[in-house]
């Protein structure tokens, strides 16, 4: 069965829990610090200087705040009102600001205890309740105090009701503060409100006057005395303690104090700062003109430079021009003048190194040239000498460069003036005694060189390779609005160029830090900067120059180049005259071919400086169309450049100057463009067009073809072959051209050639087509060839004829022909020369009814000799093709009548015994001999011949001696040397001739001790009579056994002689044979000796003389008769002609005769040449004579 349980309701209801409230109240301690912030004087916060509020207002704090940052927090939020902030605007509550920014006389910020009053015992006599009901707490002040630290402690602050509930409660007080027996005046209300169940106390601060006699402090209770046990709020005050401040007022030091609420954090927070930093000397006004620091959007406004992004730039107005002088010190970020504060400053910077002198600012500044960091604070700021901004690419205005940087740390001196200079790229430089910076900026050239200033060595190069180049820079810079450390990137967007970069080289990281560098658009153009240089300004350009260009030129200048074998041309060189409008160049070379508009040529003054003038060029005359300064001097530099194609100069910029060796100077620079500028800073950087700095990569035109083209023949390896020289005219700047060919339509034939001609081998008859390029030094064809067509003949022409034969004696038995060489390459080599003889003298002969002579001689042969035949000898060449010249050539030869030597006299005076005259010689039975050589003298003797030949005239004469001769014992015959008879004589055995004979020679001892010498004297003088007699010769006599003597008369004696008086000598025979050998003399021009030119006939109807070189002897009436060896002679005409013929003219004895008739055998002929009708005719002949002897 079922249970039922039935429950009752149950006892009274459970009451509910007693609320209690938080225990809201905790006990409060605050921290007072002081940040150094920089030296001094500075600006001050960013925020109120921004918005323009002074220092002096109450505002300029409150702003402040906002420069702030606690743990990255800004205190106060940055849309807050700068003048009224709401509670909600404040991040964190109870913070006390103050702040000295760096002046020299500032005053102390109150708040930091001194050292003594940490120390200090608090005031006796506390604690003490504080109620309404016993009027307060007061208590007297010692002098000489800062401040009065007080603090109230209540032991519960709470509130219980009568269900149990524990909940906080409010309690009002004040601190009142009594000076000088005065009135109490409120210094600090209070209100405590919240619930404490145990001690909660609180601290405050009252700050007493800098001077006063008398000093009280009153503490009251505002809020009524509690009546009940169940309000717990007295409160006494714990400890009163007097305060005696810090007193350092930490001159030229810009620092800050806050008081912070320790329950607002659990530690001292991180602290940051935005502030605008230490006041620099900013360029005076001059002329009414005042650079201006912008440092906010009204200033800018005011001067109408649009919404800018980024402020403590200096503006400069139009046509400002610096006069020297500087200003006071204002706040700017221009890292031009920051560098030159940096510089000049010797409490922390290099015033102590660089001007130790600053009485003034004549010695504050007489180691820096002041100009340079004008002008780079100019281009700092922007274009137009600092008076217009660029765009920041985000739509706002900003200048160039700007320079936000806090320096905390030590650093190398020369490491931060070239971070601070890299800012505005610059580099310092020490020049002439002063310190200046150079700026990368547009700069014109401000010194030319070109070959004509450099040492022979020239131009050298040198390039990063692409491994080295970036394609995407990332530039790291802080960023003002986030405080934190942030990144342009450039190189990775999609803009044709990065998209066209990254295809070349990848994607290659860079990232660099930018010093100084707060703004994003000037972290951009950085990265630009870099992207562009590695691409565009990498090349190194080292050359040396002399001591006048390396004492000038200086790091960072920019100077022009023209090196013709880069560029293409020679466009610079030396003066060689001048005036002030006109230039006359040193060398034209080259300079037809300058062209381009815009024509400009800049010269080295004789300052140093450059300048550039618009010009004309005429021949060696540049025309200026406006005048120099003045003069240039004679062997300055020129330079000229154009907008045309490669007509512009390579320019670099200096980047190390170095002395060699006293006299020349080394210099190396980097490449520069000077409109790269625009490119960096355009917002969407487009692509630089290439400078026109070389013609090596223009496209040439193609040469012109010379025609006619020259077919020839010529030889290769020995072989005549049949070429095409096909030539044109060379174009300039071009060594390299291609030529293409073809044959009667068939395949291109392709060459590359490096000269402006071609030849084509082995050609053959027909039609050649051909055509000519030119290549540019980057290998590029003209757009167009030059053609031409040729029709070839090939290699079919028959040889040309024999030239210039003639025809000159050998000896008796041969002749020698000689020609002129062939002019034609396939005679010369492979080809033959043909000699022929016709028996014909008439000159009918033909090379067809002619015979081989010899065997065929080789075509580059020029003379042959051949058997002296009489008749025409023809000639003919041949060439390789078996084809003879056409025409024939021939020689006649009329032999003379050949004949031997002869002799004119042969005497024997042995046969007449001895005629003649005898000197202590004798004769007997036709044998002389010395008369007796014991007598006195009578060892020597001689003997004069009876006759004196007399040749008629000066000939050569050849002598032959006839002598014999033995020594003698005198007075011994055979029979005293052989007593003993030989046996078969009937003399005794063993006697007889063996005895004295060896070989059946005698072998008795030779006399050698005795000579007869036969000698001649000659003279070439007539006899003074009839004949010659001994006083007709005064010269000495010669001794001679055969010889050659040259005289008219010749006298002959014999020596005889013996150096023993026992011995003698015995001519048996003596005497001389004289002879005249045969001579032949050929083709003697009259009155010359050696010239075998042919001679002219003429066509006097008298004929012509011919006179023999030398005379021939043709006897005396004593010699042989007059006229009895008459020369023979033999003609050759010279191509003789059918019928003609030569006539010698001669008397009835045969004899020559002259034009006149007289006889002329010996010295000549007279010869007329005719033709079939007995017409005198002119033609070249050769003679050849044949007599004896040779005249003088």
């Amino acid at each position: 069965m079922t249970k039922k349980i039935i429950k009752g309701a149950g006892g009274p209801p459970t009451p509910p829990t007693p609320y209690r409230a938080p225990d809201t109240l905790n006990s409060r301690q605050f921290a007072t610090i002081q940040d150094l912030l920089s030296e001094g004087e500075i600006e001050g916060f960013a925020t109120p200087s921004k918005a323009g509020i002074p220092k002096s207002s109450a505002n300029y704090l409150t702003a402040a705040q906002k420069d702030i940052f606690l743990n990255d927090t800004p205190i106060l939020n940055a849309n807050a009102s700068n003048s009224s902030p709401a509670d909600t605007d404040f991040n964190f509550s109870s913070v006390v600001l103050d702040a000295r920014y760096g002046t020299n006389n500032q005053s102390v910020i109150p708040g930091i205890e001194s050292s003594s009053s940490v120390n200090s015992s608090p005031l006796a006599g506390f604690p003490r309740l504080c109620t309404v009901a016993n009027g307060g707490v007061t208590q007297a002040i010692s002098l000489n105090k800062d401040a009065v630290r007080v603090t109230i402690s209540f032991p519960q602050l709470q509130k219980a009701k009568d269900n149990g509930d524990l909940l906080g409660s409010t309690v009002d007080l004040k601190i009142q503060l009594q000076i000088n027996n005065g009135t109490f005046t409120d210094k600090i209300t209070d209100t405590i409100t919240g619930r404490s169940a145990d001690l909660y106390s609180k601290e405050y601060r009252v700050n007493l006057p800098a001077t006063y006699s008398q000093a009280a402090i009153k503490v009251l209770r505002v809020t009524a005395d509690s009546t009940t046990d169940s309000l717990k709020d007295e409160f006494s005050v714990s400890v009163m303690q007097e305060i005696v401040d810090d007193p350092q007022t930490y001159p030229d030091s810009a620092y800050v104090q806050l008081r912070i609420d320790s329950e607002q954090f659990s530690a001292i927070p991180k602290r940051a700062y935005r502030i605008r930093g230490i006041k620099v000397r900013i360029p005076a006004a001059n002329g009414g003109l005042t650079p201006t620091v912008v440092s906010n959007q009204t200033i800018a406004d005011s001067l109408g430079l649009g919404t800018c992004s980024s402020f403590g730039f200096i503006h400069y107005p139009e046509n400002y021009v610096f006069n020297g002088q500087m200003a006071a010190a204002t706040w700017c970020s221009d890292p031009a003048m920051i560098l030159l504060d940096l510089l000049t400053t010797k409490r922390y910077g290099f015033g102590t190194h660089i001007a130790p002198n600053q009485a003034n600012d004549t010695e504050l500044y007489e180691n820096l040239d002041l100009y340079s960091f004008v002008a780079a604070s100019r281009y700092c700021t922007g274009n137009d000498g600092g008076s217009t901004l660029l765009n920041d690419g985000f739509g706002s205005k900003e200048p160039r460069f700007s320079c936000n940087v806090n320096i905390q740390s030590s650093k190398e001196a020369f490491e931060l003036i070239k971070d601070l200079a890299a800012i505005m790229r610059c580099i310092p430089v020490w020049s002439q005694g002063s310190i200046s910076i150079i700026q990368d900026r547009p700069t014109d050239p401000s010194y030319l060189f070109s070959l004509a200033n450099v040492t022979p060595e020239g131009f050298s190069y040198t390039g990063s390779s692409l491994k080295q180049r970036h394609s995407v820079v990332s530039v790291s810079y802080f960023n003002m609005d986030s405080r934190e450390i942030d990144f342009e990137v450039y190189g990775d967007g999609d803009s044709t160029a990065e998209v066209n970069r990254r295809g070349k080289l990848g994607i290659v990281y860079k990232q660099i830090k930018s010093f100084g560098c707060t703004s994003r658009g000037q972290a951009q153009r950085l990265a630009r900067a870099l992207v562009f240089s590695e691409e565009q300004e990498s090349e190194v350009i080292n050359f040396a120059t002399s001591m006048d260009a390396g004492a000038i030129v200086r790091p960072g200048s920019v100077i022009a180049v023209n090196d013709p074998v880069r560029q293409g041309d020679r466009r610079s060189g030396r003066i060689a005259a001048a005036t002030t409008t006109q230039i006359t160049v040193d060398d034209t070379f080259n300079l037809e071919t300058f062209g381009g508009g815009n024509k400009q040529v800049s010269v080295i003054m004789p300052d140093g400086t450059v300048e550039k003038k618009a010009c004309t060029v005429v021949g060696d005359k540049i025309d200026l169309t406006s005048a120099l300064s003045t003069t240039p001097n004679v062997n300055s530099i020129w330079l000229l450049e154009s907008d045309g194609t490669g007509e512009e100069p390579q320019t670099f910029r200096v980047i190390n100057v170095e002395e060699q060796d006293g006299v020349n100077y080394s210099i190396s620079a980097l490449s520069y463009r000077s409109d790269k500028y625009n490119n960096i800073e355009s917002v969407d950087f487009p692509t630089l067009p290439a400078r026109n700095i070389s013609k090596l990569n223009e496209l040439k035109p193609a040469p012109t073809i010379k025609t006619p083209i020259l077919e020839e023949i010529v030889v290769r390896n020995n072989i005549a072959i049949n070429r095409l020289l096909i030539s044109w005219i060379p174009v300039s700047g071009v060594t390299q051209y291609q030529v293409q060919y073809r044959f009667e339509n068939s395949n291109w034939v392709t060459e590359i050639v490096f000269r402006p001609d071609i030849e084509i081998m082995n050609t053959q008859a027909g039609t050649y087509d051909i055509k000519v390029f030119s290549f540019n030094a980057a290998g590029q064809l003209s757009s167009s060839p030059s053609s031409a067509q040729h029709i070839a003949t090939g290699k079919k022409a028959v040889p040309n004829d024999v030239q210039n034969l003639t025809i000159e004696p050998v000896n008796d038995k041969l002749v020698r022909l000689r020609w002129d060489k062939s002019i034609d390459a396939d005679v010369l080599h492979g080809g033959r020369v043909y000699i022929r003889h016709s028996n014909k003298t008439d000159g009918t002969g033909t090379f067809a009814d002619s015979v081989d002579l010899v065997q065929a001689a080789a075509g580059n042969t020029t003379e042959v000799v051949v058997p002296a035949l009489e008749g025409e000898y023809i000639l003919k060449f041949r060439d390789d093709g078996e084809r003879f010249s056409l025409g024939e050539t021939s020689v006649i030869l009329d032999l003379p009548d050949m004949i031997d030597s002869q002799e004119i006299i042969t005497e024997l005076d042995n046969d007449d015994d001895f005629p003649g005259t005898k000197v202590r010689t004798s004769t007997s039975n036709n044998v002389l001999s010395l008369t007796n050589p014991a007598a006195t003298n009578g060892l020597t003797g001689t003997y004069d011949f009876q006759n004196i030949i007399d040749l008629g005239g000066v000939f050569s004469l050849n002598l032959k001696r006839i002598l014999q001769t033995i020594g003698v014992q005198i007075g011994v015959n055979i029979e005293t040397q052989i007593p003993d008879l030989p046996p078969e004589l009937g003399g005794p055995a063993g006697g007889g001739w063996d005895n004295y004979a060896t070989n059946g020679n005698f072998n008795g001892t030779a006399i050698e001790d005795v000579n007869a010498q036969m000698v001649v004297r000659t003279t070439k003088n007539a006899p003074a009579g009839s004949s010659y007699a001994n006083s007709d010769f005064s010269g000495g006599f010669n001794t001679f056994a055969n010889g050659t003597f040259k005289g008219r008369g010749f006298q002959f004696r014999l020596n005889l002689t013996s150096e023993n008086t026992g011995h003698n000598i015995n001519v048996s025979k003596a005497g001389f044979i004289a002879l005249f050998e045969s001579r032949t003399e050929r083709s003697y021009v009259s009155g010359s000796s050696t010239s075998t030119a042919p001679i002219s006939s003429g066509t006097n109807a008298n004929g012509i003389d011919v006179t023999f070189g030398k005379p021939f002897f043709v006897g005396t009436s004593t010699l042989g008769g007059v006229n009895a060896f008459k020369p023979t002679l033999g003609i050759t005409i010279m191509g003789a002609a059918a019928g003609e013929y030569f006539s010698i003219k001669t008397d009835s004895n045969g004899d020559f005769l002259n034009a006149a008739g007289a006889v002329i055998t010996g010295t000549g002929f007279n010869i007329s040449i005719k033709d079939g009708s007995n017409n005198p005719v002119d033609k070249k002949f050769t003679f050849q004579a044949v007599g004896y002897g040779k005249g003088v």
